[in-house]
């Protein structure tokens, strides 16, 4: 044991030997490279004497990293967290210079600005060279892990030989798109553990496969607020769409709104009565809800909070950025993919690529921070969850949502995201190999992509417009953007503290007749009379404006409407007049029939809740290419029914069980809620307690 140990002592003074010597001749480089850095005296120095002097500073820099960097990143935690990755190149600029003054020499100096440049590089190298090391060394690469990783359990109880579970979401990718990827060879990890077979069109040759790829089929508000709330809290009930007006409180709901969030949950957790799928010995990463997790990190139901719990969210920051190499390394990747965007956005552009969105503005910045920042800091402290041992894990990497959005869901530029994911992918698995108990790693979608110019670009005119004209009030000769629902900007505003706000006081009424409120989720529409207190009837919208379903229901670009009826209950809305009846759905879904099966059952369930909007609007849906016509700024999107974006799928390792029986589907969030349940009870940890069945409870 001896003998083991004195052996790994000596291998990691030799790594780190070797790191310092190469530290020290990247800043001997580096001083002749630069001109406002120097490591002699003005006279000049001999060979030597600046060859001890950048030794010197090198040793000091590092030892000052090591120490200092911690305890800056611990002080600075109440900074917002994406102006503390900014500070990144600032504080580690601040550490060269204080390790120069502090060499004996005395004669080493940098400007400042250049000190900031030496600082990244040398942090660069210092990192690189000490990876490259450690690559064969396992309890190095463990020891690099922990240091990269949230290690809050220290000193915790032994951790228990039943297998753990972590759950990775892949935010809007769609089970086609995976199953695309995978035979274009993007993603070699997924087709690795779905046999080599998955590649080759079904050989026989490959190896066998250690998963399975389950399609699944949300509810008709096909976005991660529903879809994550049904999956962590077992009910999406009463989320109809990405955002609504709700007539009782006058207030419009949005699902990335940390206030709106919490009330979700907290709405969730009163209807099912128990605190979510992680409650017990569970950790929540960069999701919109806890799941009832004890460890919360990046999760935005908590980040409107303003105390120690806010607090407690934004610390997983910490788990990356208190290694300063690997904060550089991200401040380099964030810069490097700022110019990515940038470069593809002006190719597309004089390309005349179509359809089109802007992606000019701050959107450079917010789809790097979705596709590195957040990405990073979500994997580590997925990393350090399962060096904890936790017993069930559920993180959101939220890169190929944003980018699909504006770039559509297939293309050079999202298949670029979908190779990096796959990397996060491989890397957690890795790591389970290192984690003190077996991990089962299931991967899963909360939506899919469908693809489509806007209402906006096609027609010359916003839902909101259509709908001022079907009343008769005046059109705007020039059409308003929509604002996006995509979750990336989420993050970006809760790292901020700039919480989303639309701008509720603005809906509550005024006067007799105030304005219809028009509201978009992807292709879905909401339409609310903030001045009538129940949901209105089609009698009462027909009474009120007359030309109004008329004109919706007939315009190309809608699909169908869903209204309140007083003599059916409810009816689906179609052109040249079309009117059926819920309940006489199945026999004739009328303009529903495009839209697949589960269409019926999904436009039912969303009717029966208490706040639909008086007038729900769904786009037009081409089957042949799956096209819908998005109501936001988005040539990506999701949120209502057509095409890829009720599509999502379900990655589980063959030692869970089926999903689902042969030939069954896997419908709804909740019933993937139902489904991951029963895969923490086979794994015999400590479960989320259950007054009920599974089946019985979530009915």
């Amino acid at each position: 044991m001896r003998g083991v140990r004195w052996r790994r002592t000596v291998s990691q003074a030799g790594r780190s030997v070797t790191v310092w010597v190469v530290s020290t001749l990247t800043m001997l480089v580096l001083a002749g490279i630069l001109p406002d850095f120097r490591l002699q005296s003005p006279d000049g120095d001999s060979a030597t004497t600046i060859a001890v002097t950048a030794a010197v500073g090198a040793g000091v820099f590092g030892v000052l990293s090591a120490l200092v960097w911690p305890l800056l990143v611990r002080l600075l935690l109440l900074v917002p967290a994406l102006v503390l990755g900014l500070l990144v190149f600032f504080l580690n600029g601040s550490l060269l210079l204080l390790a120069l003054r502090l060499n004996p020499s005395g004669q080493s100096e940098a400007a400042p600005e250049t000190a900031v440049i030496v600082a990244a590089v040398m942090s660069a190298v210092a990192s690189a060279t000490g990876g490259a090391l450690a690559v064969r060394d396992d309890d190095a690469y463990r020891r690099r892990l922990y240091r990269l990783a949230d290690r809050r359990r220290r000193g915790g109880p032994l951790c228990p030989a039943t297998p753990g579970t972590v759950f990775l979401q892949f935010d809007g990718v769609g089970h086609d798109v995976l199953v695309a990827a995978v035979g274009k060879g993007l993603m070699p990890t997924v087709a690795r553990w779905l046999g080599d077979d998955a590649r080759d069109g079904g050989s026989g040759r490959g190896r066998r496969p250690s998963h399975r790829l389950t399609p699944w089929r949300t509810d008709w508000s096909s976005q991660t607020g529903a879809s994550q709330l049904g999956i962590l809290h077992g009910s999406n009930h009463d989320v109809p769409a990405f955002r609504w007006y709700e007539k009782d409180s006058g207030e419009v709901m949005v699902c990335n709104r940390p206030t709106s969030a919490a009330e979700l949950q907290r709405r969730a957790v009163e209807r099912t009565g128990d605190g979510g799928l992680l409650a017990a010995d569970g950790a929540s990463r960069g999701n919109l809800f806890s799941g009832g997790a004890d460890e919360q990190a990046l999760v935005l139901s908590i980040a409107a909070r303003r105390r120690s719990r806010e607090t407690r969210s934004r610390a997983g920051y910490f788990a990356y950025f208190s290694d300063p190499a690997n904060a550089v390394r991200t401040a380099l990747s964030f810069v490097a993919e700022v110019v990515r965007e940038i470069i593809q956005s002006t190719r597309a552009r004089l390309r005349g690529e179509r359809p089109w969105v802007g992606r000019g503005g701050l959107y450079p910045f917010v789809r790097a921070f979705a596709t590195v920042v957040e990405r990073d800091v979500v994997v580590a402290a997925v990393m350090g969850d399962m060096l904890a041992g936790r017993t069930a894990v559920y993180a959101d990497l939220v890169a190929y949502d944003e980018v699909a959005h504006h770039s559509g869901p297939l293309g050079r530029d999202t298949e670029q995201v979908l190779g990096r994911l796959d990397r996060a992918l491989a890397l957690i698995e890795k790591v389970a190999e290192h984690a003190p108990r077996p991990y089962r790693i299931v991967v899963l979608s909360d939506h899919g992509q469908s693809p489509g110019e806007t209402f906006r670009a096609r027609y010359g005119l916003t839902l909101g417009d259509l709908v001022r004209a079907g009343c008769g009030l005046p059109v705007p000769r020039k059409a308003e953007r929509t604002h996006s629902g995509a979750e990336a900007r989420a993050a970006v505003r809760a790292a901020l503290r700039r919480p989303v706000e639309e701008g509720g006081d603005r809906h509550r009424p005024s006067g007799r007749r105030p304005e219809p409120i028009v509201l978009a989720s992807g292709n879905l529409g909401l339409i609310s009379f903030p001045d009538v207190a129940h949901r209105m009837s089609k009698e009462e919208i027909d009474a009120r404006h007359p030309a109004l379903l008329t004109t919706l229901a007939n315009h190309p670009g809608i699909g169908f409407l869903l209204v309140r009826s007083e003599k059916y209950g409810g009816v689906v809305l179609g052109a040249y007049g079309a009117e059926i009846p819920l309940d006489r759905l199945d026999e004739d879904p009328g303009p529903l029939a495009a839209f697949g099966p589960g269409a019926a059952d999904a436009v039912r369930r969303t009717h029966s809740f208490p706040h639909t909007a008086d007038i729900m609007v769904n786009s037009f849906h081409d089957p042949a290419d799956g096209e819908v016509l998005a109501f936001e700024e988005q040539i990506g999107s999701h949120g209502g029914l057509g095409g890829a974006q009720a599509g999502p799928f379900l990655l589980s390792p063959l030692a869970l069980s089926a999903p689902v029986e042969d030939e069954a589907e896997l419908t709804g969030a909740e019933h993937v809620h139902r489904v991951l349940r029963r895969w923490l009870r086979e794994s015999n940890g400590p479960q989320v307690p259950l007054e009920t069945a599974p089946e019985e409870h979530a009915a």
